[in-house]
């Protein structure tokens, strides 16, 4: 099978006859072997009823529902593990992601050249103010601390070899980030495609201010994970250790001072009137909880179950 589309989506029936439609006229001029895998993440609209018709008309066409709202990122975790394709688009059910641009991601993973083409929005529809200039913000936070260099984290049309979307786990709301945890699994050439970005035709968008504030919240995690997620010690344990010895000696010095009052015989006054000695205090304290936690970070490491972050309410298509 050349292609498998995944498109997740939430309340979204306005837009994916029209989607649909789309999609099966690309596939037809291009004669592609194909499915569309439809990500429900808990609509309470007619999304359900209207993907249902087309896979009684289509069997290419699959789809997955959830029994709640879990998340984008729960989405395509769910989808990466039902694709057949060789080649995985990925693409928002919003109409902003053309489908004319699909031959053009899939030319550039088929040629060998990429593991994963991300979008880039390059002229975009937005407010302005609303996603503009927060987006470019998140993008060049994004470019710095992951060394990923892409203008458009955030797009939703991506093409992946399926090697990589076997290959990485996607959970919470890093699906913004799915480039980097494929540069961190081994998986090196991405590229990047200029794509035609739409102004929204049917609703509102699902995502507010608070996708930014996610976002950068979510690209801290990923910076700690990729650098310390398999040996927490390295971090927790070293600052500890750091912080214990700085105490340490602020405490050595403190006594060693009061001794050497003492026997000159010199006045001196109690050694909790000093300040340092809380400093040096603290340091310890801190000192010996951060090396706690690295300690109990691979403990956790080393038991933890891989636990179940979604559930499915139904599926058709899907032998």
């Amino acid at each position: 099978m050349n292609l498998s589309i995944l498109i997740p989506l939430l309340n979204e029936e306005e837009s994916l006859k029209e989607l649909y439609t789309w999609i099966i006229k690309v596939m037809q001029e291009h004669n592609y072997a194909y499915e569309i895998i439809f990500l429900d993440d808990g609509s309470t609209d007619s999304s359900w009823a209207i993907i249902e018709e087309f896979a009684q008309d289509n069997s290419n066409v699959k789809g997955i529902r959830f029994m709640k709202n879990f998340g984008k990122s729960q989405a395509l975790h769910a989808g990466f593990a039902k694709a057949q394709g060789d080649v995985i688009i990925t693409m928002d059910a919003d109409l902003q992601d053309s489908p004319e641009e699909i031959p053009g991601l899939y030319e550039m993973i088929v040629n060998g050249k990429y593991d994963l083409v991300s979008g880039w929005k390059k002229k975009r529809y937005d407010s302005v103010v609303a996603k503009n200039l927060p987006s470019k913000l998140f993008n060049w936070a994004a470019r710095k601390t992951s060394g990923v260099e892409l203008n458009d984290f955030n797009c939703g049309l991506k093409a992946y070899k399926n090697i990589v979307v076997k290959n990485i786990e996607v959970s919470g709301e890093m699906h913004r980030y799915i480039p980097v945890l494929a540069k961190n699994a081994g998986f090196g050439k991405i590229g990047e495609k200029v794509v035609q970005h739409q102004a929204r035709k049917y609703g509102e968008t699902k995502f507010g201010m608070e996708r930014f504030i996610n976002g950068f919240l979510d690209l801290i995690t990923i910076w700690f994970l990729s650098r310390f997620g398999k040996r927490p010690m390295h971090l927790f344990g070293a600052l500890g250790s750091v912080m214990f010895i700085i105490g340490f000696m602020l405490a050595g010095f403190i006594g060693i001072s009061k001794l050497y009052y003492m026997y000159n015989d010199m006045r001196y006054s109690l050694v909790t009137n000093n300040p340092w000695f809380f400093i040096a205090l603290t340091s310890m304290i801190l000192g010996t909880q951060l090396f706690l936690a690295g300690f109990l970070g691979e403990i956790i490491l080393r038991t933890k179950n891989n636990e179940e972050r979604y559930k499915v309410a139904s599926e058709v298509n899907f032998i």
